[in-house]
């Protein structure tokens, strides 16, 4: 496998991505002839490779010492694995239960740029279930998680998100602006959000926000399913546990307990 996949591999982004996990790991500024010689490449290639990641923001050179260290957007992304790893150590055992209580597919999601992704997901041991997999984007209009977090972001992120071209992914699927703010007004009242087939033909799902100190929506819990075995006192039970759960992993991040 691994041998086939490497005649996929763009060599000019490896060595590139040599350069930057090799400037990390130093931990403090280098200087170019010692990038180049550790990473054993000439130096016009490295220096343009350092270049290139300056540009982007990867990289921080220094004007005054002629040093390279990590940039500001390398760090970021470092604060992000952390922050979503620890997002993801909170919810697993909140999950875990949720599965045992209602042995439906739980999701954990989380919004990007104007998506759902679906970072861990635990499923059910029925036969039939959903059809997403951990990494999979869905639209946030469609998805009870993108509900769940539309409905609690400012009114302006809000609308910014409601207004874009809302396209259907089932006959189902709300894209009807005034329809969807209605739903998402709903939603803030209850707490939980409610899609049925507007993203999976045949499939139910219910969504409640996990949220920070501010309020701000950081993730989503759901629990999905075929329609059929999603009872009105299953969906309603399940509802319930659900928002217990996001609201215990919110407090974790600072949201009040009450």
């Amino acid at each position: 496998m691994a041998a086939q996949a490497s005649g996929y591999i763009v060599q000019p982004v490896s060595k590139a991505l040599r350069v930057l996990v090799h400037v990390a790991e130093k931990g403090h500024g280098v200087p170019l002839a010692e990038i180049a010689a550790d990473v054993r490449l000439p130096k016009t290639t490295v220096f343009r490779y350092l270049q290139t990641l300056v540009a982007a923001e990867f990289l921080h050179h220094d004007m005054e010492s002629d040093h390279y260290s990590v940039g500001h957007r390398f760090r970021a992304l470092a604060r992000a694995d952390t922050s979503l790893q620890r997002l993801r150590n909170l919810a697993l055992p909140e999950m875990a239960e949720l599965r045992r209580a209602f042995n439906e597919t739980i999701n954990l999601g989380i919004m990007v740029d104007g998506h759902i992704v679906y970072i861990d997901m635990m499923e059910s041991s029925h036969a039939l279930r959903m059809q997403t997999r951990i990494g999979d984007r869905d639209p946030v209009h469609s998805t009870s998680l993108g509900k769940a977090m539309l409905a609690f972001l400012p009114e302006a992120e809000c609308a910014a998100l409601v207004r874009r071209s809302l396209r259907a992914r089932t006959a189902r699927t709300v894209i009807d602006q005034p329809t969807l703010l209605r739903q998402l007004a709903k939603t803030r009242r209850l707490g939980y959000a409610i899609e049925i087939g507007e993203n999976e033909d045949g499939a139910m799902c219910i969504g409640a926000p996990i949220l920070d100190g501010t309020g701000r929506p950081l993730a989503a819990l759901s629990l999905s399913a075929p329609e059929k075995r999603l009872t009105r006192t299953v969906a309603a039970t399940a509802a319930a546990a659900l928002c217990d759960a996001a609201r215990r992993i919110s407090v974790r991040f600072g949201a009040p307990a009450g």
